[in-house]
């Protein structure tokens, strides 16, 4: 009988950090493709609240509610043996006061099993991380570009391209590391202020738009799959084209189906 491999562990992305190995994250958020995506070695499967877009069909991620992250995340966690599960606070599930981020952070890890809840904002959120972490609840840190303030921030941007603007970006970085957390995604940053971040923490970063120099890389599944034709960020790399297989075989389904063809004797019991 094969070994089941031993999951990753928070401890397991800060020594890769050490190694110079690069960490695989993508995003899931049912069952199925959390399966496929650890067993094909992803090593940090996000549950993200990008879900209220791309399930929920959402204009933004705002309106993602605390069961619904729950619901996804544990959908996600029961199917995953090796990769580290983070699953996504919503929008003022942790903004108010620590107290309340705790006690939703905390529902999220009882109810989900999942290893770590992912958070936005830098500096001002440093207390409310560190009492996250001082009550054992690990925490992934957001930088840059955060679709939670999308609206503050005036729009999908670029975040970081002057000189105070990266200051601020890489004080707020440094104040995630300082809180406790684990590590930091950054979303839509120059590569070379990437790279300087990237350079001056010892936890790692995890890069979406953010260039090649980030310790490892996250994309939105559906996104990299082809599933979602209409989206075309720069950043974004398309490694299958679903959206075309798809559609031909729902369309190769529905002409069998409106002809006869479909179910023939092979599909069909006697």
């Amino acid at each position: 009988m094969s070994e089941q491999p031993r999951p990753l562990t928070v401890l397991n992305l800060l020594a890769m950090k050490r190694a110079g190995t690069k960490i695989v994250s993508l995003t899931a958020y049912d069952a199925l493709m959390a399966r496929m995506l650890d067993a094909s070695g992803v090593d940090v499967i996000l549950v993200g609240d990008s879900v209220n877009q791309v399930v929920a069909g959402r204009p933004s991620t705002l309106s993602a509610t605390l069961d619904q992250m729950i619901y996804h995340g544990r959908a996600v966690q029961g199917a995953v043996r090796r990769g580290l599960v983070v699953v996504d606070l919503p929008f003022l599930t942790y903004q108010v006061t620590p107290e309340e981020a705790i006690r939703n952070a905390g529902r999220v890890l009882q109810e989900t099993g999942a290893a770590a809840v992912k958070l936005e904002g830098g500096v001002p959120m440093g207390p409310t991380i560190r009492a996250l972490v001082d009550r054992g609840i690990p925490v992934m840190g957001h930088v840059g570009l955060t679709p939670q303030s999308v609206h503050a921030l005036g729009g999908y941007r670029v975040q970081g391209r002057d000189q105070a603007a990266a200051d601020r970006l890489l004080a707020d970085a440094r104040a995630i590391e300082e809180a406790g957390a684990f590590s930091v995604v950054l979303e839509l940053v120059p590569s070379s202020l990437a790279r300087t971040v990237t350079q001056s923490l010892t936890i790692p970063t995890i890069g979406i738009g953010a260039g090649p120099d980030c310790d490892g890389q996250v994309l939105v599944l559906p996104d990299m799959l082809g599933m979602n034709s209409g989206f075309s960020p720069k950043f974004l790399k398309r490694y299958a084209d679903l959206d075309t297989d798809i559609r031909a075989a729902v369309s190769a389904y529905g002409a069998e189906v409106r002809s006869g063809a479909y179910p023939d004797p092979e599909h069909s019991f006697e």
